[in-house]
C-alpha cells in the first residue's frame, strides 16, 4: 500500500518536472524572443478560432476566449510538449454539443452541464496519467480515427450551413434530417447578405491560404468582415453579429456537482477524453520527432487533464491539442512552453480591453472559420492506405464513418462500435494464426512446404504456429495438429517451432499439456524448438516442462533433428532426409572424400 502511495507521489513530483525543464532556457533572449513572436501568432489565430468553436459548441462566443485564456498555459506547465498549442478545437466543440443539448433545459444549464464536463475530462485525463493508462488510448486504432475523423469534419462543416445561409430551423433527432431541412429552408430564405459575408470570408481566407500563407487568414477575413458589417449597419439589416462580449476575465466558479447529470455524462466524457487526447498527443509526436525533444504519453496527459480542469473552474468547456495551432506554433518558431504562456496573456488581453471591437463580428465569418478549419481533416487517402495494408482495417474505418454521420448528434455511439469492431477484428485474426509444415529449401532454411512445393518426411513434421497460444487459439492450434497426424499415418515425431509463440496463457498450457498426452498415447512425441522466455517460464510454473523432461525443448530445430534422427536409429534413412541441410550433406560428402583420398 505505501509503495503504491509513494508512487502516486513521485507521480505528482514528475507533474512539475516540464515547467522546471524549460524554465531555465528562458535565460537566452534569443528564445525568450522566439517564443514571444510564436505565442503571439498563435493568439492572432486562436481568437477567432476559439469563438467560432464555442458558437460550435453551443455556447456564447466569448467562452472559446474563457477556455483559451488559462488552459493553453496549464498545458505547458505540465504537459511534456514544448510546441503544442491547447485550446477550443472543432470535433471537441462538435462532440460538447452533441452531450450537452439532449440534456439541457435552459441556457444557464447547459453552461452549467458544459463546465461539469469540462471536469470530469480533464479527471478522467489526470487519472489515466497519473497511473500510466495512456496505453488505453491504443485501442482507438487509426482506421477508427480515420472514420470518425472524416465524419467528425463532415458533420461539423454541414452544421454551420444555417449560419452561412442566414436560416434557422428546428433540430431534428438525426444530423442529416437537420441538415436537410437546412437546404430546404435555404431554397426559399436565404438572406442574401448573410451569404454574401461567408462567401467574402471565404474567399479571403482560401486566397490568403493559396497565395500568402504566411499571413494570418482567419485574422484578416475577421477584421475585414467586421468592418464591412459596422460600415454597412448588417447587423441592423438582419445579419447575426456576435454582440456584446463582457469585458475582463473569468472569475473562479466550481462546477455544479448533480449525480444523475454526472452518470449520464460519463460515456462522452470518456469519449471526449480519449479522442481529445489522441488528437493533442498525435501531433506533439510529430512535432517532438522534428525538434528531437522527448514526450512521455502519460506526461501529456496530466497536462491535458489539469488544463480541462482549470477550464472548467474559469468558464470554459472542454479543450484538447489542436493540430492547426500546432503547427503555427512551431513554424513560427517556438522553443518553449513559454509561447503558450504569451498565447494565455494575449487572449486575457483580448477579453480585457479589445473585446468591443468583436461587437460587429458576423457569425457567418464564424461559420466559414470552423468550414475552412475542418476541410482539412477530411482524408480519403489514409484510408486507401489502409485498404493496402489491410482490407479489414478500411473495412472499419468505412464503417465507423457512416455509423458516425448516422447515429449524429450522438457521436459517441459510432466510435464506440468502430472501437469494438478493430477489437473483434483483431480477435479473429489472432483466433487463426498461421499454422505451416516445414521443410528444407535449397538454401538451408526452413520454408512453408505448400508454397515452396518442398517433400517432406511422412515419418517426421515441423510445423510452425505463428502466434500467441492463447484461449482464442490453442482449439485452432491443436486442431491444426491433429490435422497432421491425420494426414501423415507413419508419423512418429512433430517438432513444433515454436519461435513465433509469444506468451501462453492458462487454456493453452492446457491444450498443449493434453495433446502432449495425446500424442503419446498414439506412439507420437512432440518436441519444441526455438521457444521464447515468456512461454518456457509459464509451462515452468505449472510443472508442465517437467513433466514433457528435458529431451522435448531444444534452442534450435537442427539440434530437435538430430536428437529425432539419433531415437529413430539405423532404421531410418537420415542422409536423404528432405529436412537435411544441404550443407551438412556437402559437409558430409567432403569429409568421405577426404577420409578416401588418406586412406
Amino acid at each position: 500500500m505505501w509503495e503504491h502511495v509513494l508512487s502516486l507521489m513521485s507521480g505528482w513530483k514528475r507533474a512539475f518536472i516540464p515547467f522546471m525543464d524549460w524554465l531555465g532556457e528562458l535565460k537566452n533572449k534569443d528564445t525568450v524572443r522566439a517564443d514571444i513572436l510564436a505565442g503571439i501568432t498563435v493568439a492572432l489565430v486562436l481568437v477567432p478560432q476559439s469563438m467560432a468553436y464555442a458558437q460550435l459548441a453551443g455556447l456564447p462566443v466569448y467562452y472559446g476566449l474563457y477556455a483559451s485564456f488559462l488552459p493553453p498555459m496549464i498545458a505547458a506547465f505540465f504537459g511534456s510538449s514544448r510546441q503544442l498549442a491547447t485550446g477550443p478545437v472543432a470535433v471537441v466543440s462538435l462532440m460538447t454539443a452533441a452531450a450537452l443539448e439532449p440534456l439541457a433545459t435552459s441556457p444557464d444549464t447547459y453552461l452549467a452541464y458544459a463546465l461539469l464536463l469540462a471536469f470530469m475530462v480533464g479527471v478522467f485525463q489526470l487519472f489515466l496519467g497519473l497511473f500510466k493508462l495512456g496505453v488505453l488510448v491504443d485501442f482507438l486504432s487509426h482506421p477508427v480515427v480515420v472514420g470518425f475523423t472524416n465524419a467528425g469534419a463532415l458533420i461539423i462543416a454541414t452544421s454551420q450551413l444555417g449560419k452561412v445561409f442566414g436560416v434557422s430551423v428546428a433540430r431534428e433527432a438525426h444530423h442529416y434530417e437537420t441538415v436537410w431541412n437546412t437546404m430546404l429552408a435555404a431554397v426559399d430564405n436565404t438572406h442574401g447578405t448573410t451569404l454574401g459575408m461567408a462567401a467574402l470570408a471565404f474567399a479571403i481566407m482560401w486566397g490568403i491560404r493559396r497565395y500568402a500563407p504566411n499571413f494570418p487568414g482567419v485574422l484578416i477575413a475577421v477584421v475585414i468582415t467586421t468592418l464591412l458589417a459596422w460600415l454597412t449597419g448588417f447587423g441592423e439589416a438582419g445579419g447575426k453579429v456576435v454582440g456584446d462580449i463582457p469585458k475582463g476575465l473569468p472569475a473562479l466558479s466550481i462546477p455544479a456537482f448533480d449525480l444523475k447529470t454526472i452518470w449520464q455524462l460519463i460515456p462522452v466524457a470518456i469519449t471526449i477524453s480519449l479522442i481529445g487526447f489522441m488528437e493533442a498527443i498525435s501531433i506533439a509526436k510529430a512535432m517532438a520527432a522534428r525538434t528531437r525533444q522527448r514526450l512521455n504519453a502519460n506526461q501529456e496527459l496530466i497536462g491535458q487533464g489539469l488544463s480541462n480542469v482549470v477550464a472548467s473552474l474559469f468558464s470554459g468547456y472542454p479543450v484538447s491539442g489542436s493540430f492547426s495551432r500546432s503547427a503555427v506554433n512551431i513554424n513560427a518558431g517556438a522553443v518553449t512552453g513559454f509561447s503558450s504562456v504569451v498565447t494565455g496573456l494575449v487572449v486575457a488581453i483580448t477579453l480585457i480591453f479589445l473585446t468591443p471591437l468583436l461587437y460587429h463580428l458576423p457569425q457567418a465569418t464564424l461559420a466559414a472559420v470552423i468550414i475552412m478549419a475542418v476541410i482539412n481533416l477530411i482524408k480519403i487517402e489514409p484510408i486507401i492506405h489502409a485498404w493496402k495494408a489491410q482490407p479489414h482495417d478500411a473495412v472499419v474505418a468505412v464503417i465507423t464513418f457512416f455509423l458516425t454521420l448516422a447515429f449524429a448528434p450522438h457521436l459517441d455511439k459510432g466510435i464506440i462500435i468502430g472501437v469494438l469492431l478493430s477489437l473483434g477484428l483483431f480477435l479473429w485474426r489472432t483466433m487463426r494464426p498461421r499454422f505451416v509444415q516445414l521443410s528444407r529449401y535449397k538454401d538451408g532454411t526452413m520454408r512453408d512446404i505448400k508454397v515452396r512445393h518442398l517433400a517432406t518426411s511422412p515419418i517426421i513434421s515441423v510445423v510452425r504456429f505463428d502466434g500467441s497460444l492463447y484461449f482464442a487459439s490453442a482449439g485452432y492450434f491443436e486442431t491444426k495438429i491433429l490435422g497432421v497426424v491425420a494426414a501423415n499415418p507413419e508419423l512418429k515425431y512433430i517438432i513444433l517451432d515454436s519461435e513465433g509463440i509469444n506468451q501462453i496463457d492458462a487454456t493453452g498450457e492446457e491444450v498443449l499439456h493434453h495433446l502432449w498426452e495425446r500424442l503419446q498415447a498414439q506412439g507420437i512425441t512432440l518436441i519444441i524448438a526455438r521457444m521464447k522466455k515468456q512461454f518456457m517460464d509459464t509451462i515452468r510454473r505449472t510443472g508442465l516442462k517437467d513433466k514433457m523432461g528435458d529431451s522435448t525443448f531444444y534452442s534450435r530445430i537442427g539440434l530437435a533433428l538430430n536428437h529425432v534422427w539419433n531415437q529413430l536409429g539405423d532404421s531410418y534413412d537420415r542422409k536423404n532426409c528432405p529436412l537435411r541441410s544441404p550443407y551438412r550433406r556437402r559437409q558430409e560428402v567432403k569429409r568421405m572424400l577426404a577420409q578416401r583420398f588418406h586412406a
